[in-house]
């Protein structure tokens, strides 16, 4: 059993079938990406995970807790924290600021650390917002606006305001969107590097193959609201359903 079951969901908008039957199970410390043409149901099937939709049938399990009904604040409290297609940051708050803002969390009726709740003071915060910028590589632009960074490092700001809340499960919409080539590889740099030194899940939702295929460990193809093929990188590539389902090719 994965950290994250995904049985039987099933959503419809009015007339259009926009989830039939998705079945999933993603392993814990993997990474998993699920792709496919423009409307297969992949955005639907993420909204599906963080709560922003309810499914009409099926369930939707993280480490035996049902995420369905939970609000968005509460499923990123049981551990899963969502990267955006367009970054999610501050834009008027310097890039440390930013960090800080996720390292409190209201829970449990009071004001304490989500995830740093052995740190004391206002110092030991600083210290811990610092370091997660260290490790995505973002040390030296501590008091720059947010507004002024490039998409890369907007990227990785949002990447060390979710990683400093510790998740399990790491949803990425399309990390890599919009980004110039560069941007792109040393993004999928920074998602080897957190891989290696966390005890993290990852979900990838991505359109550039080069991003799938240089991360992904297993990948669901969906089509039409329904998973096409799981399987390996290495068994995806030229597999006929996912050439058919992209291309329109039937194979014989």
């Amino acid at each position: 059993m994965g950290i994250l079951e995904v049985k039987n969901v099933g959503k419809r908008f009015g007339g259009l079938q926009a989830l039939g039957d998705v079945n999933l199970s993603i392993a814990e410390n993997t990474v998993h990406a699920i792709i496919g043409p423009n409307g297969a149901g992949k955005s639907t099937l993420l909204n599906v995970l963080v709560g922003k939709l309810i499914p009409d049938t099926g369930s939707v399990m993280f480490d035996g807790q049902s995420v369905l009904g939970r609000k968005p604040h509460e499923i990123n409290q049981m551990g899963i924290s969502r990267v955006f297609q367009t970054p999610e940051i501050f834009a008027d708050l310097t890039v440390l600021e930013n960090v800080l803002i996720p390292c409190f969390a209201k829970r449990d009726g009071s004001y304490r650390l989500h995830a740093l709740e052995t740190v004391e003071n206002e110092v030991d915060i600083n210290e811990q917002a610092e370091k997660m910028l260290l490790d995505v590589n973002m040390q030296d632009k501590l008091h720059m606006t947010a507004s002024s960074l490039s998409r890369g490092d907007k990227r990785r700001l949002e990447m060390a305001m979710c990683l400093v809340q510790e998740p399990r499960l790491l949803l990425l919409d399309e990390p890599t969107a919009g980004m110039a080539r560069a941007d792109t590889n040393n993004t999928i740099d920074l998602l080897k590097e957190i891989k290696d030194s966390r005890d993290i899940t990852m979900a990838i939702i991505e359109h550039d193959m080069h991003v799938v295929f240089s991360l992904a460990e297993r990948i669901t193809v969906l089509a039409q609201g329904t998973p096409l093929v799981e399987d390996t990188p290495e068994n995806i590539k030229g597999h006929p359903k996912v050439k058919e389902a992209y291309l329109g090719e039937t194979q014989e």
